[in-house]
């Protein structure tokens, strides 16, 4: 599947999963746990690819997905509302800023 192929997040989510990289960092107080024993830091992680998809006739159907690389190497994903109204708070969104982006999105290496 080419990169021009990926315009939903179905077919996104699809990729991913059929890559085994479908690990979901979830949000809490602690940072992101992604079910492994260990929750993540900014500083643990670096976002390496971004999607971004609007809806087709409602603006609140907008979401991002953002596919992230911890520093032990495992390879996943957080999913949030796109535009002014974020899922997650705005603790969540803090916690999104600090991580490094690796490259431009242009440039990331981390091809569906």
């Amino acid at each position: 599947m080419e990169t021009g192929d990926l315009t939903t997040l179905t077919s996104v989510m699809e990729k991913l999963r059929e890559r085994k990289l479908d690990t979901e960092f979830k949000w809490s107080e602690k940072g992101f746990n992604a079910g492994k024993g260990k929750d993540y830091q900014p500083g643990d992680l670096k976002i390496i690819r971004t999607y971004r998809f609007e809806g087709d006739s409602n603006p609140d159907d907008s979401s991002v997905l953002y596919v992230i690389k911890a520093d032990d190497g495992l390879i996943g994903y957080t999913l949030d509302a796109y535009g002014a109204v974020s899922n997650h708070g705005p603790e969540y969104n803090n916690f999104m800023r600090n991580i490094p982006v690796e490259g431009r999105e242009d440039q990331i290496e981390f091809d569906l």
